[in-house]
């Protein structure tokens, strides 16, 4: 499996902006399409992005379209989410994820091989 390691978390106002990082490791990065998830204290945790194998195709959840962007630097084996116009409702911890298949990250979560351990985004009102 590759391996995967999120940063760039961290505590910010409503209406402010992070950039979350996942370095991958381990096995041939474009081999891998990319996604990025997260989860509040107490609720499951939901889909926010994925990216295709060479970046070429995104997908967005309907609550982040228009402020969060993904995506990859396969020179670099890395993934980003850039989020903008941050509010509470987006705190959690967000997880990165690989898969061969895309459509396994955007559609069956659960099947998901190789997780990262997550960076915590806190939003304060």
């Amino acid at each position: 499996q590759v391996q995967l390691v999120e940063s760039g978390g961290g505590l910010v106002q409503a209406g402010g902006s992070l950039r979350l990082s996942c370095a991958a490791s381990g096995r041939t990065f474009s081999d891998y399409a990319m996604g990025w998830f997260r989860q509040a204290p107490g609720k499951e945790r939901q889909f926010v992005a994925a990216v295709n194998r060479f970046g070429t195709h995104t997908w967005y959840a309907d609550s982040v379209k228009g402020r969060f962007t993904i995506s990859r630097d396969n020179d670099k084996n890395m993934v980003y989410l850039q989020m903008n116009n941050l509010q509470p409702e987006d705190t959690g911890r967000y997880y990165c994820a690989a898969d061969s298949v895309s459509a396994t990250i955007r559609d069956r979560p659960m099947a998901i091989k190789s997780w990262g351990l997550g960076t915590q985004v806190t939003v304060s009102s």
